[in-house]
């Protein structure tokens, strides 16, 4: 809950951001200087890629949250005893431990989106975010196939 918190914060300081940039692009290039307007044309390249980004991450993040919660309804999600730092996120080590059991899994079904999410979530726990979302990634796109 917290992390879906921060993101909202974080999505909402991109977009404030996104339009003091567009307003001081707008008045650069309503300013007579050829450089000024120039530099404002450049700087509404940055809003749209920021949007962009964000659009994105945001596509990504409902989709990911909707086969979770599919995969719950399953009773498919992995069970979470693993012993917690003090900040509420797995210990590392312990979920290292069980990460072998999910990379197996994803040997044996290479094409389950259920398989891919199970070794997304052991990624996250393992600390491995960038893998986390690679493997996430992976299993939104064959469960979008199987449709």
């Amino acid at each position: 809950m917290r992390a879906r918190v921060a993101a909202l914060v974080m999505a909402a300081l991109l977009v404030l951001y996104l339009v003091f940039v567009i307003r001081y692009a707008f008045l650069l290039i309503t300013d007579d200087q050829p450089l000024a307007k120039a530099i404002g044309f450049a700087l509404v390249v940055l809003p749209l890629l920021g949007a962009g980004v964000l659009i994105a991450d945001v596509v990504f993040v409902v989709r990911g949250e909707r086969l979770v919660k599919r995969l719950g309804v399953e009773g498919g999600l992995p069970v979470d005893d693993l012993p917690r730092l003090p900040s509420g996120r797995p210990v590392p080590e312990a979920a290292d431990l069980e990460f072998p059991q999910y990379q197996t899994a994803v040997e044996a079904e290479p094409d389950s989106w259920r398989a891919w999410l199970r070794l997304g979530l052991a990624y996250d726990a393992s600390g491995d975010r960038r893998r986390a979302r690679w493997a996430t990634r992976k299993a939104i796109a064959l469960a979008r196939a199987a449709r």
